[in-house]
C-alpha cells in the first residue's frame, strides 16, 4: 500500500525538541539523536588543509578538480569490482554533503522528464525515510509516494511489487542502502531488480549509500555494481560523502556517481543553483579516499558498541545489530512505542533518542510504520555509549 507522504513541517530533531522541551532529563544529558559521527577526524586533515589554504582565494570548479574526479572514480570502481569504468569528465560530481545532492537531484530529473510523466510525476520513497527526500519532491512539483518499509516487507520499499501505472509515472525512486534507520543491506539481485526497472519504466534511480562504509560482516552490495552487471550506469546515480566513512560531517563533502548523461546536464543546471566544494576541501576528500586504514578503525569503533549494546541489553531486543550504519532500531512497543519511552528515557535516564515515527509518516489506513520504534545513534564514545546504554536497561526492565 502506497501514499502520498505530505511535506515535512519540521525535521524529526525539531519534532523531538518541542516534545520534550518542557521536560528536565532525569540524569546528566546524554545525546543518540543525531547521526553525527564522533569519532576523531583522520590524522591527515590537518596538514591537507593546511596546504591547501590559498585555495580558499578562488571559487571551485562545479565539476570538482580532476584529482577529485579521479579520486572518486578510482575509489568506487575498487570498492563495488567495476569493470565499466567510471567516466571521469562526466560521472563524477562533488556534493555539499550528500544531503544537498539528493535535494537538488529531484529537481533535476524532474526539470529532464517535464511532461513525459503526466501532469504531476510521482517520486518514490521508503517509509521510514530521510526525510530531504520528501522535500526534494515536494519542492520540484512531484507527488511524494510512501513505500512501505517495515517488517513486513523485510524494512526494504518493494518497488517490484508495484502498479505499473504508477512505476509509468515515476520520475524518481529513492532507495536506501544500508538503510537508514533500520539498518538494513540490499542484496546485488535486489538492486539487479531495481536497476532494471528503472530502466523498463524510465525512472531515475537514486542510490543514498552514505552508510555503505560502516557495516558488520561483509561489505555491503552497491547499485553500481548491478549496473555494471547489466552494461552500464544508465538511470542509475550513486550519493556517498564523507561524513559516515571519514567521519567528516563538517566538511560538508559528497559525491555523486554514476550515469554521465544525467550529470552532465545535471553539472550545469548546478553551475546556476547549487553551491560549489571548497577546493581545499575537494583535496581533502582525494587524501581520505586513498586511505582505508581509517575508515577500517572507524568500524572497529563501531562493532565495539554494538557488541556493548548486545551484552547490556540482552533479552530484551531480538536482532540488535544491523548489517550496516551506526543505529539501534528497537522495537519498544511492549513497553508503549517510541514516543513513550523517548519521552521516558529523558526523563528518566537523562538519555537522548528519537521516536520512529519522527521519521516515518502514516500510510493509508492511519498507520505509521515507526511507530513502535526507537531510534538510537551509536555515535559517541564506547565509554559514553556504555553508560547511556546501562541506564536504558534500567528503564527498559
Amino acid at each position: 500500500m502506497t501514499k502520498t507522504a505530505p511535506p515535512p513541517a519540521a525535521s524529526p530533531f525539531q519534532r523531538l525538541g518541542a516534545m520534550l522541551a518542557a521536560i528536565a532529563p532525569g540524569k546528566s544529558a546524554i545525546d543518540l539523536t543525531v547521526g553525527e559521527p564522533r569519532h576523531g577526524v583522520p590524522d591527515f586533515v590537518g596538514p591537507v588543509l593546511s596546504a591547501s589554504l590559498a585555495d580558499f582565494g578562488r571559487y571551485p570548479p562545479i565539476k570538482g578538480i580532476p584529482a577529485f574526479r579521479e579520486a572518486v572514480a578510482s575509489w568506487t570502481e575498487q570498492r563495488f569490482g567495476l569493470g565499466t569504468p567510471i567516466d571521469r569528465e562526466d560521472g563524477v560530481l562533488p556534493l555539499n554533503g550528500s544531503r544537498e545532492g539528493l535535494f537538488y537531484a529531484s529537481l533535476h530529473a524532474v526539470r529532464l522528464e517535464a511532461g513525459s510523466k503526466g501532469e504531476r510525476p510521482a517520486v518514490l520513497l521508503p517509509n521510514p525515510f530521510y526525510a530531504v527526500y520528501a522535500a526534494a519532491a515536494e519542492a520540484a512539483g512531484a507527488e511524494p509516494v510512501l513505500l512501505p518499509a517495515d517488517r513486513s516487507t523485510g524494512f526494504l520499499p518493494d518497488v517490484a511489487g508495484l502498479d505499473p501505472s504508477l512505476l509509468k509515472r515515476t520520475v524518481a525512486v529513492y532507495f536506501a542502502s544500508p538503510a537508514n534507520p533500520q539498518g538494513v543491506v540490499a542484496s546485488l539481485a535486489t538492486w539487479i531488480r531495481l536497476v532494471e526497472l528503472a530502466r523498463q519504466y524510465g525512472f531515475w534511480l537514486f542510490a543514498d549509500e552514505c552508510y555503505s562504509e560502516i557495516w558488520r560482516g561483509e561489505a555491503p552490495a552497491g547499485v553500481l555494481t548491478a549496473a555494471d552487471r547489466l552494461g552500464g550506469f544508465d538511470r542509475v546515480v550513486a550519493f556517498n560523502s564523507l561524513s559516515k566513512r571519514s567521519n567528516l560531517p563538517g566538511a560538508r563533502c559528497g559525491f555523486a556517481v554514476g550515469d554521465p548523461a544525467f550529470l552532465k546536464s545535471w553539472a550545469t543546471f548546478r553551475n546556476i543553483a547549487a553551491p560549489q566544494v571548497p577546493v581545499p576541501v575537494q583535496k581533502l576528500a582525494v587524501a581520505a579516499l586513498a586511505d582505508e586504514a581509517h575508515v577500517v578503525e572507524n568500524r572497529r569503533l563501531y562493532d565495539a558498541k554494538f557488541a556493548a549494546a548486545e551484552r547490556i541489553l540482552a533479552g530484551r531486543f531480538a536482532d540488535l545489530t544491523p548489517a550496516g550504519g551506526f543505529f539501534l532500531w528497537l522495537d519498544v512497543a511492549r513497553w508503549g512505542g517510541g514516543e513513550v519511552v523517548a519521552e521516558r528515557l529523558w526523563r528518566e535516564a537523562g538519555v537522548r533518542t528519537v521516536p520512529g515515527a519522527f521519521l516515518s509518516a502514516s500510510d493509508a489506513t492511519g498507520s505509521n510504520p515507526g511507530s513502535d520504534f526507537l531510534r538510537v545513534a551509536m555515535v559517541e564514545s564506547l565509554e559514553t555509549t556504555e553508560q547511556a546504554l546501562i541506564r536504558m536497561a534500567e528503564v527498559f526492565s
